[in-house]
């Protein structure tokens, strides 16, 4: 069917180059001026440190957050996260440099765009992995430092390997934020209830089956060319693993809640953290009502523009901070 033009001249072309025009062939001109500072950055991805957040949520929940110490150090284990995230988003880089080129977003990235030469980037990744990994030395000794490597070692193996492997693809991708949240434990000692890590476990694996749900039905035909996995899905087994994750989340944190073992000595505060459950739920739901409607997107981008859950996430944080500090 024809298409009908109102625009000016440019903006005619414009339309007809994303029309018409295949996905690899649309050209790569950043939007802002290219320099060396600002490539850095962008490959660092600040947006993304929005997920090493999780290190507070061990001590936070241990209700030691209040004293300085445990304080610094679980701010600290939050930059050495930073920088190791940003190390592993820089061998990514260089590894989907080709399928990035085929992604409507991802084309722009510093190496898939040529900004930036591998050899660089795979040598920037090499020295920030080092000072995150002697800055966890200085901080917690060695239980950190093999915490640290143990995240190097997956994202690495991911970026070179891992990534063809369905459904191992996410367990790997989900392994990252529950690093981080041993991490905030280590680095603060405080020890880790096995309910703990079932439950950020499921939620970690219901935050990455939602991110590929929202990749699958975004990228449409092309999915394959941006990440192999995701051709070897079906809609069927995402909305599956969808359903596991989300019910083992849900299950897993109730069973968190209102289990009393070491936190007893708090004595009617507890009615705040069972409350906490209202928000998880609601949380969860909402979740998977975007994916549904085909608006998900990735953790990072859910958590700072989704005003909603920010809201459920500022209440459960309220609900759980009177449980435990009041």
């Amino acid at each position: 069917m024809e298409r009908r033009y109102h625009g000016s001249t440019m903006e005619r072309a414009a339309d007809r180059v994303q029309v018409d025009a295949p996905l690899h062939a649309v050209p790569s001109v950043p939007a802002t001026p290219a320099t060396p500072v600002r490539d850095t950055l962008r490959m660092a991805r600040p947006k993304q440190w929005t997920k090493n957040v999780l290190v507070f949520v061990a001590p936070g929940a241990a209700g030691v957050l209040i004293h300085a110490g445990a304080a610094l150090h679980a701010l600290a284990a939050f930059g050495i996260f930073c920088v190791a995230a940003s190390a592993a988003y820089f061998v990514n880089d260089v590894a989907d440099a080709d399928a990035d080129r085929q992604h409507p977003g991802k084309r722009l990235r510093p190496v898939a765009s040529g900004r930036v030469r591998p050899a660089v980037a795979v040598s920037g990744a090499v020295v920030l992995f080092a000072v995150a990994l002697a800055g966890a030395d200085l901080l917690a000794g060695w239980p950190l430092v093999v915490v640290i490597a143990t995240y190097a070692a997956i994202t690495v193996s991911y970026s070179l390997w891992l990534k063809h492997e369905p459904v191992i693809e996410m367990t790997a991708v989900a392994s990252g934020f529950v690093l981080r949240a041993i991490a905030g434990g280590v680095a603060t000692h405080v020890p880790l209830s096995s309910w703990f890590l079932v439950v950020t476990s499921f939620s970690a694996l219901l935050l990455v089956v939602g991110k590929r749900t929202g990749e699958h039905e975004t990228l449409g035909q092309d999915r394959g060319l941006h990440r192999s996995a995701l051709e070897q899905y079906s809609p069927q087994f995402l909305r599956s693993a969808l359903t596991l994750s989300a019910a083992g989340a849900v299950t897993t944190y109730c069973l968190w809640a209102f289990d009393k073992t070491g936190l007893a000595h708090r004595g009617d505060h507890l009615v705040w953290i069972e409350l906490s459950v209202a928000p998880v739920v609601t949380g969860v739901l909402y979740v998977l009502r975007l994916l549904d409607a085909g608006r998900g997107g990735t953790p990072s981008d859910l958590a700072l523009e989704n005003r909603t859950l920010q809201v459920l996430v500022l209440v459960w944080a309220v609900l759980v901070g009177i449980g435990v500090y009041a």
